[in-house]
């Protein structure tokens, strides 16, 4: 690892505009012909200032707690990687495209006291394996959690959600609703909305062919991820994402060219039919819910909390993070995980009652 990146930055000194390049490159690619700047540069005056660790710092947080586990289980749908640490009622986190269960460090880390938290990497990213003819859209992923909970015997759990993982976790809960102690969105696909219209040119850019170069490109200059002609408007403090975390997102990607293609089936798959489809049934679930959104969100408005809230029975609580982007629960992770201990706690309270 060392050599490559000395080997990087040789490359970089004797090509100077090589960043330049790239960035150019990435947002004509994927931004250039949708959004102007003024929708990605808008300002953030008003959020609050955190007084909060770099997320490259707060990696060695909890550095006396248990490390979490990195396994597999073979499932129908493929052969399934997940991590998981603590023990307790289960609570499974689902991750959202170009990531991977590593997005929950922070959940798995501080809240393994009260749950055995697993994270799981869904098909066509992480370390998941799977065949190439292997259907990869949001239902099948659907499908392969209860597969996934089965091969482990998990009966119920506590699911929690984030950008298309989100609308996995509707899918998942409307079909499975007996499998569902309780549920928790944050910024994700809703109803109708989506793909959202900030991330059609990202699919556009993969259709026609481009999106392997891309990922080598954020991969060879980790600048460019953070950059907002690429990944920089999903987060709220994108400087303070390691270039280790960007690695660990899309290095499993490009592993091999097949890996890449099955990312790209997956992005293809992209449709709101399969969250129409499950829409009467999601309008009647009675599991606990918790919607959590970021305000400052360039892909999900926080209006599709209020959708969320409205059309889900169960919702107890919805909340606001200001100044939020979609991976808050990444950057926010302290306030966050607050939301969930106290969602989690509500269900059992009742219970005892």
């Amino acid at each position: 690892m060392k050599g490559n990146k000395a080997a990087v930055e040789v490359a970089d000194k004797q090509q100077p505009s090589a960043r330049t390049v790239a960035i150019s490159m990435v947002g004509a690619l994927i931004l250039g012909p949708y959004l102007g700047g003024s929708v990605l540069t808008r300002p953030n005056s008003d959020a609050p200032v955190i007084a909060s660790k770099k997320l490259s710092e707060v990696s060695a947080m909890n550095e006396k707690k248990p490390s979490p586990i990195q396994r597999s289980v073979e499932t129908a749908s493929g052969h399934i990687s997940y991590t998981e640490q603590g023990t307790g009622p289960v609570a499974l986190f689902v991750h959202g495209v170009l990531l991977n269960g590593y997005l929950w460090r922070h959940q798995l880390a501080d809240l393994s006291d009260i749950r055995r938290c697993i994270a799981v990497d869904l098909l066509a990213h992480g370390d998941t394996e799977i065949a190439p003819d292997q259907d990869v859209s949001v239902t099948a992923n659907a499908k392969m959690l209860k597969e996934f909970l089965d091969a482990l015997n998990i009966d119920q759990v506590d699911l929690v959600g984030n950008d298309s993982g989100g609308g996995i976790a509707q899918i998942f809960a409307a079909l499975y609703p007996e499998r569902v102690r309780s549920l928790t969105l944050t910024d994700c696909d809703t109803h109708d909305n989506w793909p959202p219209e900030a991330f059609k040119p990202f699919l556009a850019m993969a259709a026609a062919g481009g999106l392997r170069g891309t990922l080598e490109a954020m991969l060879s200059d980790k600048s460019v991820y953070r950059s907002l002609q690429a990944l920089g408007p999903a987060y709220e403090h994108p400087e303070w994402l390691s270039d280790d975390s960007i690695e660990k997102y899309l290095r499993p990607l490009v592993r091999t060219e097949q890996r890449t293609r099955d990312l790209q089936r997956f992005l293809a798959a992209f449709d709101n039919k399969h969250t129409l489809a499950i829409e009467a049934r999601l309008k009647t679930l009675k599991a606990p819910t918790l919607i959590a959104w970021g305000t400052d969100d360039v892909y999900f408005d926080v209006k599709w909390s209020h959708w969320l809230a409205d059309n889900i029975p169960g919702t107890r609580r919805r909340v606001e993070f200001k100044g939020a982007r979609i991976f808050f629960p990444e950057e926010r992770w302290e306030e966050f995980n607050k939301e969930l201990r106290a969602h989690w706690r509500m269900p059992q309270q009742k219970a005892a009652r």
